[in-house]
């Protein structure tokens, strides 16, 4: 059985307390009384002047009219004076009648499919988020986005710190080895070079590999040196002649670079890019070349180093936006919330932007009153029933208490009026 403690009800904003609906019945309650003793006071009197004999008709019908309203509102929630009168407390004796008649009314009357496309034909969705978006109290609005984008990157911190660090890594890991493994690299890095070179940009590439050749020989100049000194004869090391040779090869391998780096037509930059585009033709072309690219591709996927390098590059990616996102001072914040004000701009300016977000709004509310209204009438209709007798009787004598209560007293002053006309009547007559 569920319990009764509801909040309390409102109406147009207002709450509903009960201590109101109770004025209002106590002063329905006064008025029948009243109606009572003026009905007694006079009945002695009405031979002694003709108008005593209107107010105590009046009174009389009145009476009458109070008591029978009195009745009819209380046989709604409850058993007048206790007694199981026949065809009294109706609601709580027919709740799960008026949960099913609730749900087939809002099923019928709200979530068709008709009535959700014609509902949703005439809002402009999008505009409307565009504007709520777009406001900032710069412009006399509230700024939304910092709600907004406070929320969101909190949600985010918690989201991150709540999942296995090592689980979700090896997910990603997974997910991204997976699709690496589907993915044709050679064909790939083939067109990228033939692109590249098409459009000069090349060229950089090979004065970088340049500047790098140089300063690798520059700081492996001993090294060279001694590798030379024991690859020549024994007498042109006694004659010293070796340290001249390994300088003359140094200074020709300089030399030889220079020119390279400065000669955009130098035969030797030239065979470089001969190379690179008979590399880009076997990547697409050659089968030997791709097999040889995806061996090392698999191999590369399947080693331990690169799932230990992966872990750790995820791990400190995931700190980083956890910091990042609780940190006000980070920017990202300030990013959310400039790309929200920029999506809100354009909701509002661009009107077939606003007419594609409606057409999906409204299809994807349609989809939802197709599929799962059934799901939702029956969660109303379930949920009533769940309520007990006294539960659902407060519930709705608290919506609508007070309208019932000036129903007894309309009864009350109509009852009385219609007496005094009967009285009229009888008296002319």
């Amino acid at each position: 059985m569920a319990t009764r403690s509801l909040r309390p009800l409102t109406l147009g904003g207002q709450p509903l307390t009960t201590d109101r609906a109770q004025r209002m019945r106590w002063t329905a309650t006064g008025m029948l009384a009243a109606m009572a003793v003026i009905f007694i006071a006079t009945h002695g009197l009405v031979a002694a002047h003709p108008a005593w004999g209107y107010i105590n008709a009046f009174a009389e019908a009145a009476m009458v009219g109070g008591l029978a309203d009195w009745f009819a509102v209380t046989a709604l929630f409850r058993h007048p004076l206790g007694l199981p009168i026949p065809h009294t407390a109706i609601i709580p004796e027919n709740k799960d009648r008026i949960a099913d008649t609730m749900a087939a009314f809002l099923r019928e009357n709200f979530l068709t499919p008709a009535v959700v496309a014609r509902r949703m034909a005439g809002m402009n969705i999008a505009k409307a988020a565009g504007e709520f978006l777009a406001a900032s109290p710069e412009r006399g609005g509230t700024d939304h986005r910092s709600r907004i984008t406070s929320g969101a990157a909190e949600l985010l911190a918690e989201v991150l710190e709540s999942l296995d660090p090592d689980r979700l890594g090896n997910q990603v890991r997974s997910g991204l080895a997976g699709q690496l493994s589907k993915l044709d690299i050679a064909p790939l890095a083939g067109r990228m070079i033939e692109t590249t070179m098409a459009d000069k940009r090349h060229q950089p590439l090979i004065d970088g590999f340049v500047r790098w050749a140089g300063l690798t020989i520059e700081d492996n100049e001993d090294t060279l040196r001694d590798i030379i000194h024991q690859r020549v004869a024994g007498v042109l090391r006694w004659a010293g002649i070796d340290k001249t040779i390994s300088s003359s090869v140094l200074d020709g391998l300089y030399k030889l670079l220079a020119e390279v780096l400065i000669n955009p037509d130098h035969p030797l930059r030239g065979k470089i890019e001969e190379g690179l585009a008979k590399l880009g033709q076997d990547l697409q072309h050659d089968p030997e070349t791709r097999a040889k690219v995806e061996e090392m591709k698999r191999d590369l996927i399947a080693n331990p180093a690169v799932a230990v390098w992966w872990t750790g590059v995820w791990e400190r990616i995931r700190r980083s936006l956890i910091t990042r996102a609780r940190d006000p001072e980070s920017g990202m914040g300030g990013e959310m919330r400039n790309m929200l004000a920029e999506l809100g701009e354009a909701l509002q300016a661009d009107a077939r932007l606003q007419h594609q977000i409606n057409r999906f709004a409204r299809r994807t509310m349609v989809g939802v009153a197709t599929r799962y209204g059934d799901q939702i009438v029956r969660l109303v209709s379930e949920t009533v029933k769940r309520w007990d007798a006294t539960t659902i009787t407060d519930r709705v004598e608290g919506a609508v208490g007070r309208d019932l209560q000036f129903i007894r007293i309309n009864g009350t002053l109509v009852g009385g009026l219609v007496g005094m006309m009967l009285h009229f009547l009888t008296t002319v007559m």
